[in-house]
């Protein structure tokens, strides 16, 4: 009796799986044979036309319907640029499980003849979460790496630093092929080639699915994944031409570089591999202005001298995928670098000095040799599995571990002037940063449902983050360097976050929705020492926060949709921000940290319209943003001559503004493209007892337009403008890089040459400079006038083999990248 009701129960739980019924396919072009992704797939009840069941192709232009009724249905595929297909009178019945296999998808013959004409393409593409920007339209970019790619995206900005901003804000998670990091976008950014990038995708309102942290949301930088068997091979060169301008500084900069990405397919396998070098260097000066005030004393020291970049960077990347069925998936993958960054600021101070009520107390000029170089060696490797179960289920799980070591020494060296041979001071400060990472997920997600797809998973970090800071400063008596204990210290962080989340994904009739929860809890400790053992401090924090999402899309028509989202966030703080040990940075400024600096926490809403007109498109996105715990870089007055720089909570930032984008083709052989970003940005706080409230309008400007002489022969000018901006202390002036660049192709598209003029300026513009001031009343005030290289000439050749079949993906770090 036991046996058979164990038999029964068996059958009770087993036969609801096996009475699924499931249709399947894969969705081809039918010129090429190459699979097509995104491609629409839709059931259809034969007797009334009602929508049953729907879903979009995979990157290898899979789709599966499951857990479909018996009946009689159609299917309905479509996807832009390409005839529909519908297949009918489908009788299906229980437990069945129909493959159609290979369906081929005809492309549009007159949309190809105005494609032949026009030769244009939709930059932009827009979802319910996010915006996808062909990385191949921005031509500026190319030769370079990622960060001189995004920077033409409507909602990026870059200043004279070369700091990457999102409608303002400089936190933003970067993922690649989905896989998030929690690291400073900076540090890889400039080493992942700029050829080797398909798509940029900026999610600005991510969903509960994605880890929480980026106070501007994320950007998702994808390389198309395998499909069809074969080789791809593609190779790039680099070289720049001498510098146009002279900026008096020692040595010539170098700018040349080489990438290459293979990628081989063959059954189940999938193999791609990469390299890259880029010599990347940027002269320039610094034109500057300080006074301190202490008591009834005022210290004056104006400078000018040599500003400039040395930047060189290695990178090697691997991954090997393989696919035994259509149902289980395994990847494996390996990046490596090494960059390095030298900064030089040799200065010349040449009238400091002292006075009260105007009277001078002295007058001397010196001059100030400084170097600081950054270096960032890394390495991280991953293993993924995923598996689609036949009830249209699936489950997948990702590891990753990465290694970094940050650091390198800054000299600081104060000479008599214009006799070079007096020393008044010699320091130097090293550091050495061993950091270490573990991210572990899986992640579910259901068969549809009638309310729609849900998703659930779970992630585990682990970052540990060590620094030995060593000061050291040279008796010219002896000639002996000496440690100073006050600016040396041993710091070690360790955090730990546990989190899991839940998001329902649906679609009905014309609304596409997705609202999810995410719960996190966060564990951090900062252990400080400094060298001489008289302290030793452990400061702790933790919380367990909900973060909950919600975004919709309704389709008024076939070309224009509108949507709205929330989504709230954090932004963590990085070893170096709690370091509170002073680092010289150079001979006026001091910089340090706050050990018991909080995150930022983030709320952002948004509301947009997106509306597409035959081959143009606008859309327009308004939003609010809060930052509690706002996190700035503030001054205080060391000494008469020397500023302390301290990263400290000021209070909150409000942003309220309006995002906007365009894309038209006047002519068959014009496009235009532009972005906009306008916002009224407010900080209120306070800082070391002393209240902020400061506001302002902001806007940047991102645009391109491209002219095509010839099928073979393009020439696009563009431009990068950031409006002055204010911080807690004082104001960074506006920014502009415009930039010209002419591209003509051989053998079939197999070749291509481009010459790109960056940076235009010929003496008239102001380009590519920044002024950068902060000021306290009755304490002090300084500014700083950053003059970069303009009128920057470049050729970059790349050949193609089977351009077809450029399917190559690779991984991404997960933590070093913040703190270089």
């Amino acid at each position: 009796m036991k046996f058979l009701l164990a038999c029964i129960a068996q059958f009770l739980l087993v036969f609801p799986i096996f009475s699924q019924i499931t249709v399947r396919g894969t969705l081809v072009d039918s010129n090429e044979a190459n699979p097509i992704e995104y491609g629409s797939v839709g059931l259809y009840a034969q007797a009334d036309s009602s929508l049953v069941s729907g879903t979009v192709s995979e990157p290898d232009g899979s789709f599966e319907l499951a857990g479909i009724k018996p009946g009689t249905y159609y299917l309905a595929i479509q996807f832009m640029g390409y005839e529909r297909v519908s297949i009918g009178d489908m009788v299906l019945v229980r437990g069945q499980v129909l493959d159609l296999e290979t369906i081929q998808l005809s492309p549009n013959e007159q949309l190809l003849d105005m494609v032949e004409v026009s030769g244009s393409q939709f930059t932009t593409m827009h979802r319910i979460d996010r915006q996808v920007f062909e990385a191949s339209e921005f031509l500026s970019g190319q030769g370079g790496t990622a960060i001189d790619l995004m920077r033409n995206l409507p909602s990026v900005s870059i200043n004279a630093e070369g700091e990457l901003s999102v409608r303002g804000a400089t936190g933003f998670v970067v993922m690649l092929n989905g896989k998030p990091i929690q690291s400073d976008p900076a540090v890889i950014l400039g080493q992942l080639p700029a050829n080797a990038i398909k798509n940029i995708e900026v999610v600005t309102a991510p969903s509960a699915k994605y880890d929480p942290e980026g106070k501007a949301g994320i950007i998702n930088i994808t390389t198309e994944k395998g499909a069809t068997d074969g080789t791809f091979t593609q190779l790039n060169t680099r070289m720049g031409a001498p510098s146009i301008q002279d900026y008096d500084n020692k040595q010539k900069p170098q700018r040349y570089g080489a990438d290459f990405t293979l990628n081989h397919r063959n059954g189940d396998w999938d193999l791609s591999l990469g390299a890259s070098y880029l010599r990347n260097d940027v002269n320039g000066q610094r034109i500057g202005d300080v006074y301190t005030v202490k008591g009834d004393t005022t210290t004056r020291f104006p400078s000018a001298g040599e500003r400039g970049f040395d930047e060189e960077a290695y990178s090697g990347r691997f991954t090997v995928a393989y696919t035994p069925d259509g149902n289980n998936e395994f990847s494996l993958g390996f990046y490596g670098g090494i960059r390095s960054k030298d900064r030089t600021a040799d200065i010349v101070y040449f009238d400091n000095h002292a006075s009260i009520n105007g009277e001078r107390l002295y007058t001397m000029q010196y001059y100030n040799e400084n170097l600081r170089i950054r270096r960032s060696d890394f390495a991280l490797g991953s293993f993924d599995y995923s598996h689609a179960f036949d009830i249209g289920s699936r489950i997948s799980s990702s590891f990753l571990y990465e290694y970094t070591m940050l650091g390198g020494p800054t000299t600081n060296r104060n000479l008599g002037f214009p006799n070079t041979d007096l020393i008044y001071q010699d320091e130097y400060n090293t550091n050495g940063n061993p950091l270490h990472g573990l991210r572990w997920q899986v992640d579910y997600q259901s068969k549809p449902t009638p309310w729609g797809i849900v998703e659930t998973g779970y992630q585990f970090r682990n970052l540990n983050h060590q620094g030995d800071f060593v000061y050291e400063r040279k008796n010219n008596e002896t000639g002996a360097f000496e440690l100073v204990p006050e600016f040396s210290s041993n710091v070690e962080l360790t955090r730990v976050i546990h989190s899991g989340y839940g998001q329902l994904t649906g679609q009905k009739n014309n609304w596409d929705y997705a609202v999810g929860l995410r719960m996190e809890y966060m564990d951090r400790e900062l252990l400080l020492q400094d060298k001489s053992n008289t302290v030793d401090s452990l400061y702790t924090y933790d919380f367990f926060l909900p973060y909950p999402t919600a975004s919709v899309q309704y389709k008024l028509g076939e070309q224009t949709s509108i949507k709205g989202a929330y989504s709230r966030r954090v932004e963590r703080t990085t070893t170096f921000k709690m370091n509170p040990f002073p680092e010289r940075e150079h001979s006026e400024t001091l910089e340090q940290g706050d050990p018991s600096l909080l995150p930022e926490f983030i709320d952002l809403v948004e509301t947009g319209l997106v509306k597409d007109f035959g081959e143009n498109s606008v859309y327009a996105t308004a939003y609010y943003r809060h930052v509690k715990n706002l996190v700035n870089r503030v001054n205080t007055v060391y000494n008469d001559t020397i500023l302390n720089r301290i990263y400290s909570n000021v209070g909150n930032g409000r942003s309220i503004g309006i995002e906007l984008g365009l894309e038209l083709n006047p002519g068959s052989n014009w496009k235009v493209f532009a972005g906009g970003n306008l916002y009224r940005y407010r900080i209120s706080g306070s800082f070391d007892e002393r209240p902020i409230n400061n506001a302002a309008w902001v806007y940047s400007i991102n645009a391109n337009t491209s002219f095509d002489f010839s099928p073979t022969f393009t020439a696009q000018w563009s431009i990068n403008y950031l409006s002055d901006r204010i911080t807690a202390q004082g104001e960074d002036s506006r920014f502009l890089s415009p930039n010209l660049v002419l591209r003509k192709t051989f053998m079939n598209d197999r070749l291509q040459a481009s010459l790109q003029w960056l940076n235009m300026d010929m003496g008239l513009l102001r380009t590519n400079e920044q002024r950068i001031s902060t000021w306290r009343e009755n304490e002090f005030y300084t500014t700083t006038n950053y003059v970069l290289e303009v009128d920057m000439v470049l050729l970059n050749l790349s050949y193609t083999l089977n351009p077809s079949r450029d399917k190559s993906r690779f991984i991404k770090s997960e933590f070093g990248e913040k703190e270089f």
